[in-house]
């Protein structure tokens, strides 16, 4: 292909590009990593992201709108299974995707079963993205690119780019940008200059708290954790110059056994969550915060048609 003779030529291009992969596989690392700041949690945990997040990358000659979906994994809940169809119904409307593959993890059944859907989708464009390139020699990486290419010819597709990245160092982050922009249709900007995301804010506060909550708990934990934002209100009577948002919150668990553990003795846990994602909240919203946490049971949720409508899945 010729390139045009001059980049006012280049079309303008917008549209969404979907990360998916197995629980863990770095998406959410690098959507933050793509959009410049965080939009998605982050944990060394699987199966941390619960919504899709939108992160929206600017650049002069286009406008990408990543989707960062939950892990496609093999359900033991009611909450597993919608998180499945969120994925689904995700891939259906996306104009690229691109598959994570965790560069120092040998390819596994789960990354089979994702990519045995990814070849019944014929007419979306998928990219693999090796994600993780900073925890592996060369040869190992060469040996992860050789298998990725080998499964997608065993399945009778290809991929449109192979991209080895490391989200945490930045390598080649906008490298992958570059790919995905050509994928996409011609169009014009699709949210307004600035926009990050198009989540909205009382969701990525409470995915805020939920990730500092998720930090240093027992393994049988984080799938048990849920957060509700009441309430976000300007703090009455403050001066002009001094604001103050008060943001009421409940953390839920499934069992009155688990409160202990959120709360930590004498409360520290919980006072340990709360300044954390304080921090990360103002930071967010660029407003002095207090922050006012509850922990709260709701019994079996994950299996609760009732409690998963309640706590927004």
């Amino acid at each position: 292909m010729s390139a045009p003779s001059s980049e006012s030529q280049a079309p303008h291009r917008a549209g969404f590009a979907c990360f998916v992969g197995r629980p863990n596989a770095g998406k959410s690392t690098l959507t933050n990593a793509l959009v410049g700041q965080k939009v998605a949690i982050t944990s060394n945990r699987p199966q941390t992201t619960r919504h899709t997040v939108r992160g929206i990358v600017h650049r002069e000659d286009a406008q990408l709108i990543l989707v960062d979906t939950p892990g496609l994994h093999k359900p033991r809940t009611l909450l597993g299974e919608r998180l499945n169809d969120v994925v689904r119904t995700t891939w259906a409307e996306v104009d690229v995707i691109g598959f994570c593959l965790p560069a120092n993890e040998k390819l596994g059944p789960g990354d089979r079963f994702i990519a045995k859907e990814l070849a019944g989708i014929k007419k979306t464009p998928k990219i693999a993205i090796v994600t993780k390139t900073d925890l592996v020699e060369s040869k190992a990486l060469a040996e992860q690119l050789i298998a990725i290419d080998r499964l997608a010819q065993e399945l009778g597709f290809e991929w449109a780019e192979i991209i080895p990245v490391s989200a945490v160092k930045g390598e080649q982050v906008d490298l992958l940008a570059d790919l995905l922009v050509p994928l996409l249709p011609e169009s014009p900007p699709l949210y307004p200059e600035g926009d990050l995301t198009d989540e909205p804010e009382m969701v990525m506060v409470a995915e805020l708290i939920r990730e500092a909550a998720l930090e240093g708990v027992r393994d049988e934990l984080p799938h048990s954790i849920a957060v509700v934002v009441e309430e976000m209100l300007p703090r009455e009577d403050r001066p002009a110059d001094k604001p103050l948002l008060d943001i009421h919150a409940n953390v839920y668990i499934e069992r009155s056994s688990q409160k202990g553990i959120i709360i930590g003795p004498k409360g520290k846990r919980l006072k340990d969550v709360g300044t954390k994602s304080r921090k990360q909240i103002e930071a967010l919203l660029g407003t002095p915060v207090f922050l006012d946490l509850h922990v709260k049971v709701a019994k079996d949720w994950q299996r609760d048609p009732k409690q998963l409508r309640k706590l927004g899945f």
